[in-house]
């Protein structure tokens, strides 16, 4: 018997484990790279690695319901049918936006110490609905879509709690650009995996994708709550509104007594309520938006139009190439091409953000801005396959720059009271500004030159709202100058 053991117990699991340790060696030096990539440059101490590697997970599980959806909405019935149905998806897509918008920002200010239960419970939730889906996604009925109203105000509740965190976790020596640029980055590479992953469990069953989301949103449920304390502190914040109008207690420039922002804004509103009055007979509210300069609001004006292109030309373009493909492709390997140039695009002008130094934000969004309409007014005119794909990759490539230089316009001039409730409102607005395009985009007849003269059309209207602003306020530098 004691031979038997020696024989069977010793070797042959030294064997099976040695075999264990091969076949678990691809996988763990990933692993270990993936975490060097994420934690490098002091986001391991700080917590941004956490936070990349999360945002990676939600991308990630995003992408496989995306699948999901596509294959029932999109690519399973005839193209006039596929409208009505990308059509009432659409709407259900604004609703979020339409009549949750005045909410989530506010919310989330009024409960700053829950940011990471609500990041895991936006993660729980689309987990839940995944598994609620997979029984629906087959038939295609139309108890889908309430369910994907769900998972998509899920999803955008967590993006809003995402970019009011991010400056919370800043290592010393990244700038708020390269940070964003770095959770950008790691969420299209994640997407990049989960699409081809999600076609193959689609091979399997309709429904395995969504069992794949599920497993996935488990993981970003736990992996919430693993991001530092300091993401729920809400030390020295205050609300900022989309409105005009800053208090006469709240200035950025020295006060008597050695007070400035918030601390004079709080100190007037004692004052006030100690001498029985409102501040001068006015409502003291916290500094708003439009009131820390020009720069934040053209930004804003121009990454609408660039949001909006990104809207329009994505569905758009799905129903133009499944009934005009691309050169003689199939109108599936056409989508196919199109897809890899916006994201190849959209990664790009990441890596570029991530390399480039935050000096200039107003004339990079002013380029990147005016580049764009270039390109769409010659693809209107010299209409082709060619100019279709350069199209979707110069958007993706402005629409990556251009946001990241938001965020540093934000980092610099928006005041640190209230910088964490401006990049949410910032977001909300980025985000209905693509249902927007999106609903233009269903709305139009499927003639390219035409598609490509309306694409054309929205970037003019934010050039001409925009770059003169823009080009200005660089001129004239920051009044409040900080390092982004």
């Amino acid at each position: 018997m004691g031979a038997i053991r020696s024989v069977e117990g010793g070797p042959l699991r030294r064997t099976a484990r040695g075999a264990g340790r091969v076949l678990r060696a691809p996988f763990t030096a990933a692993a270990r790279g993936v975490r060097r990539a994420t934690h490098a440059h002091g986001a391991g101490e700080s917590g941004l690695g956490k936070l990349i590697e999360l945002h990676a997970v939600n991308s990630a599980g995003d992408m496989l319901i995306t699948v999901a959806l596509a294959s029932t909405v999109f690519f399973s019935v005839p193209t006039d049918q596929a409208r009505g149905r990308v059509a009432l998806y659409l709407a259900v897509t604004m609703a979020p936006f339409t009549l949750l918008a005045p909410v989530i920002g506010p919310l989330l200010d009024r409960l700053p110490h829950g940011r990471r239960a609500a990041m895991a419970g936006a993660m729980l939730t689309r987990a839940l609905l995944a598994l609620t889906m997979s029984g629906a996604v087959a038939t295609g009925g139309l108890e889908l879509y309430p369910a994907a109203l769900g998972v998509l105000v899920a999803s955008k509740a967590y993006g809003v709690v995402r970019s009011a965190v991010v400056p919370r976790l800043l290592p010393p020596r990244i700038s708020l650009v390269k940070a964003n640029s770095r959770v950008t980055l790691g969420g299209l590479l994640a997407t990049g995996v989960a699409a081809p992953l999600g076609a193959g469990l689609h091979t399997i069953g309709p429904e395995f994708p969504l069992y794949g989301a599920f497993v996935v949103f488990i993981l970003g449920t736990v992996l919430s709550f693993s991001l530092p304390h300091k993401v729920d502190s809400a030390k020295g914040e205050a609300r900022a509104r989309l409105v005009s109008g800053e208090p006469s207690a709240y200035r950025r420039t020295p006060a008597p007594g050695g007070k400035t922002g918030a601390k004079r804004w709080k100190a007037g509103k004692k004052s006030s309520k100690k001498n029985g009055k409102k501040n001068g007979n006015k409502k003291n509210k916290p500094p708003g938006l439009r009131t820390v300069g020009s720069s934040v609001l053209h930004a804003l004006q121009a990454n609408s139009a660039l949001r909006m292109l990104s809207g329009f030309l994505t569905f758009f373009l799905a129903f133009l190439l499944r009934v005009h493909p691309l050169g003689g492709l199939s109108p599936a390997f056409s989508l196919g091409v199109v897809a890899v140039a916006a994201g190849g695009g959209n990664a790009l002008g990441t890596a570029i953000g991530a390399l480039l130094r935050s000096r200039g934000p107003e004339k990079t969004i002013a380029l990147v801005l005016t580049v764009s309409l270039g390109t769409a007014v010659v693809a209107a005119l010299f209409y082709g396959p060619f100019f279709v794909v350069v199209v979707a990759a110069v958007a993706g490539i402005s629409q990556a720059l251009g946001k990241q230089s938001l965020d540093s316009l934000i980092q610099r001039d928006v005041p640190e009271a209230v910088r964490t409730s401006a990049f949410a409102r910032s977001e909300t607005l980025l985000q209905m500004s693509w249902v927007v395009g999106g609903a233009i985009g269903i709305l139009l007849p499927l003639n390219g030159t035409l598609g490509m003269a309306v694409a054309a059309a929205v970037l003019a209207l934010g050039v001409a709202t925009a770059v003169r602003g823009l080009l200005a306020a660089a001129r004239r530098g920051s009044p409040h100058p900080r390092v982004a």
